[in-house]
């Protein structure tokens, strides 16, 4: 298979960039012409991304251009948060990133705006991977393209022809509590919990006490930004790692509650978790393991796609992700964006993740 990735950066958003980017790919690759190209361009492109997509096919030689605008992007090389830049993937011997016509069970590369996103379509036939092309806010303009012109939808499913992968979700955060069930609720508000060691308690103080018993600091306030709720149908499902990511809103220490991003079910179990960087490399690196043990060769290439808050933002303007990816398989071409939601098929069925990493890794077909 020939496959390679290309990044170019410059002070405008123009047509250029992706040109460049896609020529740096061509090379790469050892191609003059690819079936298809993957193309993520820089937020700035993205409310007329339409002259970039033309050079883009231009360059490549093919109308087979998907992709989407993105906070920011990245390759093996090299990733950009800031500034205009392109990013590009080719493919050619047999291979190619083309729309999904008609949706089944395989796999599928999700690209969404955040106005498009909804449980319906994740729902639909297909094990979805990808990521959402937003911001923090969701609130930005923010572009979707197959065949070389923008999807009205703003989503769109791609098919990965002449090739095989796997895919799986990292996440980052670490249990600093037993498994808990949820007694009362009260809309966003978690009311009661109970656990193993104690009958029932509030959730101000399960959560009070998994911070303390954890060691971290909370007398200025509890650190919304690093806190998360692990959300499981039951406590064997979150054994499993079969949870949601819900993030705490607030906590009123007088009422004794916990406010949550969205509504819970009494009878469903959790777990308070910590952001943490240990964490999330190593089970990245278990990821990664697991990925490129279920392919039958050594992979041709990488996608990745990362929440925003993880990436340079997390590893203090470094992306260790990218990095410790480089380690098991150095050379290999990999695209990608950081978003504001991750999309992974799961036992259960697709999900929305959040601060966590997708990767999947891909090779030739036998």
């Amino acid at each position: 298979m020939k496959v390679g990735t290309g990044l170019a950066q410059g002070r405008h958003p123009t047509a250029e960039l992706a040109t460049q980017a896609v020529k740096q790919a061509l090379d790469q690759a050892g191609l003059e012409i690819a079936n298809s190209v993957l193309l993520f361009l820089s937020e700035d492109f993205a409310p007329a991304p339409q002259s970039a997509l033309r050079a883009a096919a231009v360059a490549a030689s093919t109308t087979q251009v998907s992709g989407c605008s993105a906070p920011g992007i990245l390759t093996q090389d090299d990733w950009v948060l800031d500034g205009s830049a392109a990013a590009a993937l080719v493919l050619g011997d047999g291979a190619a990133i083309v729309p999904a016509k008609e949706l089944d069970h395989r796999q599928l590369l999700t690209l969404a705006a955040p106005n498009a996103f909804n449980s319906t379509w994740l729902a639909a036939p297909g094990q979805r991977f990808g990521g959402v092309a937003g911001d923090a806010t969701g609130l930005g303009a923010f572009s979707v393209w197959e065949s070389g012109k923008g999807v009205l939808s703003t989503h769109c499913d791609l098919r990965l022809d002449g090739v095989t992968g796997a895919v799986a979700v990292a996440h980052a955060l670490q249990p600093i509590g037993a498994p808990q069930r949820i007694e009362r609720v009260d809309q966003h508000d978690l009311l009661v919990v109970s656990g193993l060691s104690v009958l029932q308690q509030s959730a101000w103080a399960s959560l009070v006490n998994a911070l303390d018993h954890a060691g971290i600091a909370h007398d200025a306030g509890i650190p919304f930004h690093r806190v998360m709720l692990m959300l499981a149908e039951s406590e064997t499902a979150l054994a499993r790692d079969e949870y949601q990511v819900v993030a705490i809103i607030g906590a009123d220490a007088h009422a004794q509650t916990v406010t949550l991003a969205h509504e819970v079910t009494p009878g469903s179990w959790f777990a308070w978790a910590i952001l943490d960087r240990e964490a999330a490399q190593q089970r990245l690196a278990e990821t990664i393991v697991s990925v490129g043990g279920n392919l039958h060769d050594k992979p041709a290439f990488g996608l990745m796609f990362s929440c925003l808050a993880r990436g340079p933002h997390f590893y203090d303007g470094v992306d260790d992700d990218i990095a410790l990816l480089k380690r098991y398989y150095p050379g290999m071409p990999l695209i990608g964006f950081y978003g504001n939601g991750e999309i992974a098929p799961t036992p259960g069925g697709n999900a929305l993740w959040q601060h966590s990493v997708v990767l999947g890794l891909f090779t030739a077909e036998n």
